[in-house]
């Protein structure tokens, strides 16, 4: 084993070498038990692949540069977009979230690599938030999605289109989604967040926006030993409301909160506590607006109130990593029209980021070493790492080609255009303007997947 390439990577792909073509595995994620039993050219792997591939231009022409690249200089036999529609209708998008959860995570958070998993005091940090996406048009859309009417100053305008709500409980520092679901924009982001607390370890500390700030979400991560730190609005929590009446930074306090008597019902049935110790801090940011937060992290000396202000800026990474799907790899630009296809690329798109982060972290690791004296430290190029990915996925799982061979030609190019990280730069908002947008996804926007 080259010392460039990390076991516990080459065991990744490998791993997803063998089961993209094990039989139990195609069984499980096959909409009918006659379906890829043909050899044809459009087969289960090749399904799978192709949808990890996705791409911003034509079904057809996507489709002729994939089958050229998989004949390796032979001659192949063209498939129509048609064919591939109803290829595709054969795959279960729950093959996606197998290979995540029993290929990518236990690496990531295995044995082996266990010391490179960064963490903060010990524990993991993790975002739960959510993002609405537009979905295709299309009767059976609407039907499982929401169906969202089109307003403007003059009231309806007659036209709709459906919507979603994508939900990812996301490791804020190794860039790792532990779980996505893609579930109707009416249902709501807190119920969707309840559901997922599952996917947390006990000790994990997860970092919430104030639309969370309620007594039932503090009380479930009581209930299942999971620390938090919340955003509270100026009308929440009455100690929240005292410390911004107080307007003074640096302040902490620890309080009891006590159910509200039309919770308790519930509460009770649910098996949640109907008290709970909570402390709030206040933090002042750059812009001199006063924050304040809730957590469960009752320990002043091991946890300062000085340290929140950092801490909660993390929650930041799960912003920028929405970004990147719906920018960077233009999820809503989706490559079918049916309910299931929509959510094979949300969930193909979900394993691409985290195959992403487990390629690029060792070369990661070595910009930052490399540049520790310098005053920008460099990081990797997410658009050339992606593109990169894009590349190189064929041979990376779908070929012959020795593993340490590809990863080594991978991480040359990861390497080969880093860029620079300036944490303390401003950027002022520019005031939204339709003309602006248009022009830039017209014209200046940069495919780079």
């Amino acid at each position: 084993m080259n010392e460039t390439i990390s076991t516990h990577v080459a065991k990744l792909v490998e791993s997803l070498r063998r089961l993209l073509c094990a039989p139990d595995f195609i069984a499980r994620h096959r909409l009918r038990p006659v379906d890829f039993t043909r050899q044809r050219q459009l087969t289960f792997p090749v399904i799978m692949l192709f949808t990890l591939q996705k791409t911003v231009k034509s079904l057809q022409r996507h489709l002729h540069e994939f089958l050229d690249e998989l004949a390796d200089g032979e001659l192949f036999e063209p498939v129509t977009a048609s064919a591939w529609t109803h290829a595709r209708a054969k795959l279960k998008h729950t093959a996606f979230i197998e290979l995540n959860r029993d290929c990518v995570l236990p690496v990531i958070y295995g044995q082996a690599p266990r010391a490179s998993v960064e963490r903060w005091r010990g524990h993991r940090l993790l975002g739960v938030d959510s993002s609405v996406v537009r979905l295709p048009n299309g009767e059976e859309m609407c039907a499982q999605f929401t169906k969202v009417e089109v307003t403007n100053n003059h009231g309806p305008t007659g036209t709709s289109y459906p919507e979603g709500r994508i939900s990812v409980v996301y490791d804020l520092l190794n860039r790792v989604g532990l779980d996505g679901r893609l579930e109707p924009s009416r249902t709501g982001e807190v119920e969707l967040a309840i559901e997922q607390l599952t996917h947390a370890a006990r000790g994990d500390v997860l970092l919430s926006d104030r639309g969370f700030a309620g007594y039932r979400y503090l009380a479930w991560h009581h209930h299942l030993r999971l620390n938090y730190v919340v955003r509270c609005s100026s009308s929440s929590f009455a100690a929240a409301q005292a410390l911004f009446r107080k307007n003074s930074a640096g302040r902490s306090l620890v309080v009891k909160l006590y159910a509200t008597p039309h919770e308790r019902v519930e509460l009770r049935k649910l098996g949640l506590p109907l008290t709970l110790v909570v402390r709030f801090v206040s933090v002042r940011l750059p812009t001199g607006e006063l924050e304040v937060l809730a957590t469960s992290l009752l320990d002043a000396q091991k946890y300062p109130t000085a340290d929140f202000l950092a801490l909660y800026h993390r929650r930041w990474n799960h912003e920028t990593f929405y970004g990147v799907m719906k920018g960077r790899l233009e999820l809503e630009n989706f490559s079918g029209q049916t309910p299931e296809a929509v959510r094979q690329d949300f969930h193909s798109t979900l394993l691409l980021c985290n195959l992403e982060s487990v390629l690029t972290a060792r070369t990661e690791a070595a910009l930052q070493e490399q540049s520790r004296a310098h005053e920008y430290p460099k990081q990797v190029n997410r658009a050339v790492s992606f593109h990169t990915l894009k590349h190189h996925l064929l041979p990376l799982l779908y070929s012959d080609i020795p593993i340490v061979q590809v990863v080594e030609k991978m991480q040359s190019w990861f390497a080969g255009a880093p860029v620079s990280v300036r944490e303390d730069r401003k950027v002022p908002r520019r005031t939204p303007s339709l003309a602006r947008s248009y022009h830039f996804q017209r014209r200046v926007k940069k495919a780079v997947f």
